[in-house]
């Protein structure tokens, strides 16, 4: 199996046309190898959301090339490439992005509806995932009843519903307190140890220290190398 899970070539990504462009990423060339806790720290609007919606297949680079283990995702259709990041890749947001009209275990079972789950697993799977995370009390409470960290905990659920080998994160304790941020990195230090890749997009130091890999973004380039 390749050791490197995301490798990219010379990535760059423009934003508009003529006098309006605006590069946002200039020539990126960085491996994520398997396994590792990778945190990619950079001042704002500097090209590090831009990298993590590229490596995520959430968007297209304006050229270069980006592998998914061994997959050139460039080169595949818009389905293709919506089926590979079902299977490989879980996504968590600072806004957690549930769904407000649905409880916990439908939001969590709502990633697996789109993988074609049968209806007895996704509530089988929903309710191990938010177990696990503390969360067994809280199944049937929509988000407005749920704190910030437990809202956060609900979509690390909905990112692990189909057991990816990746967990992609856009500063994902950028809207918690103190407390809530710890008992986040407590579960996402916990996962990488089981073996899943981690790749998280954040300002703030503390998180990055913490991290096995800094990538460093700076005016859309590696600022520094990898450590």
């Amino acid at each position: 199996m390749n050791s490197t899970i995301l490798r990219t070539v010379d990535v760059f990504k423009t934003y508009g046309k003529g006098e309006a462009a605006t590069m946002a990423l200039r020539g990126i060339t960085l491996d994520i190898p398997r396994g590792s806790f990778t945190c990619v720290v950079g001042p704002s609007g500097h090209g590090k959301s831009t990298l993590m919606h590229l490596l995520g297949g959430l968007d297209r680079p304006s050229s270069g090339t980006i592998f998914l283990d061994d997959t050139d995702i460039g080169a595949l259709s818009g389905s293709e490439l919506a089926r590979l990041r079902g299977r490989k890749i879980g996504f968590v947001f600072q806004f957690f992005n549930l769904l407000q009209g649905l409880t916990a275990i439908e939001n969590v079972e709502t990633a697996m509806m789109l993988a074609g789950t049968s209806e007895r697993d996704q509530t089988k799977r929903a309710l191990e995932l938010l177990g696990a995370l503390g969360l067994g009390d809280k199944t049937d409470s929509r988000p407005s009843e749920l704190s910030g960290g437990q809202q956060q905990r609900v979509a690390i659920a909905r990112a692990l519903a189909n057991d990816p080998d990746i967990l992609m994160m856009d500063e994902p304790t950028g809207n918690l307190d103190s407390t809530a941020e710890a008992e986040v990195m407590t579960i996402l230090h916990s996962l990488h140890a089981q073996g899943k890749t981690i790749v998280i997009v954040s300002h703030n130091n503390d998180i990055a220290t913490a991290s096995e890999r800094i990538i460093r973004v700076k005016d859309g380039m590696i600022d520094s190398p990898v450590g």
